[in-house]
């Protein structure tokens, strides 16, 4: 006798079309005697938050980082000093002079949702990385350390290397596209941020996410990154545990950028 190789092949062929009936019929079948309120879930109710006023203004459950008046929320993140940028007008100002630095939250945040406003001056000067360069660092995890940097920078007829432009995550994630406005005009970032999370051994045990909408476009949809964004070299993580939110000061020689409006809501 013969034995014909082809049979279990083809029988295993005839099992991977007929599984998936099955189960579709099984569940149908119990789907027929179920009713309505057999999948309704009624607990636990979604805390109320009432909105702002506009899609830009700080929901009643938000922490707000800067409403126009002052910088009590925020330190000097070289020594942890008060901030000592440019409050005027409601605006929050770069501060260039020498030793004034980055800024960065008294609080620690792990997993939020960010609303920040930035505006590159109308008279702008400069090409490319020198042309309106700032940084809102979603994770500020030391002073030595490069943390985890959300581009900004002048994107508007402004060439430069894709990961690095406005709504990158800086060398690691090119947007999805382009909604830069010109110079002078005000432009809002709207961020999800997912903190890495470590074991006891410093081992990474999942990595960091983050979703970008840039001008209420998205630029970057719940992306994995890969380590905190290094200016050279390859990302790699280091274990932390909560962090600042970061914003830079920039060395370059074109003029200070501003920020207003800025609220966070943790997401528990």
């Amino acid at each position: 006798m013969r034995f014909n190789s082809s049979r279990p092949i083809a029988l295993a062929a005839l099992l991977a079309v007929a599984a998936p009936l099955l189960v579709q019929t099984a569940i149908a079948q119990q789907t027929e005697k179920m009713k309505p309120e057999d999948t309704e879930i009624w607990q636990p109710v979604p805390k109320v938050v009432t909105p702002g006023a506009t899609c830009s203004s700080a929901p009643s459950d938000a922490i707000v980082l800067f409403d126009g008046k002052n910088e009590d929320e925020w330190v000097s993140a070289q020594d942890q000093t008060p901030a000592k940028w440019v409050v005027h007008d409601g605006i929050l100002t770069v501060n260039k002079d020498h030793g004034v630095g980055n800024i960065e939250t008294k609080r620690k945040f792990k997993d939020y949702q960010l609303h920040l406003e930035f505006r590159i001056p109308a008279d702008i000067a400069g090409t490319g990385q020198g042309r309106g360069n700032s940084g809102v660092f979603l994770a500020s995890t030391g002073p030595g350390d490069d943390g985890y940097e959300l581009q900004v920078l002048d994107g508007y007829n402004n060439p430069t290397y894709v990961n690095g432009m406005v709504g990158s995550l800086y060398k690691q994630a090119i947007p999805l596209a382009n909604p830069a406005r010109k110079p002078g005009e005000w432009e809002t970032y709207d961020v999800v941020w997912t903190a890495p999370r470590f074991n006891e051994d410093g081992s990474l045990k999942s990595p960091a996410f983050a979703t970008v909408f840039l001008n209420g476009v998205l630029v970057e949809n719940h992306f994995e990154l890969k380590g905190e964004t290094r200016y050279i070299g390859k990302p790699f993580y280091k274990a932390f545990d909560g962090a600042p939110i970061k914003l830079q000061a920039h060395g370059d020689k074109s003029e200070p950028l501003s920020f207003r409006n800025i609220w966070v809501r943790e997401i528990e």
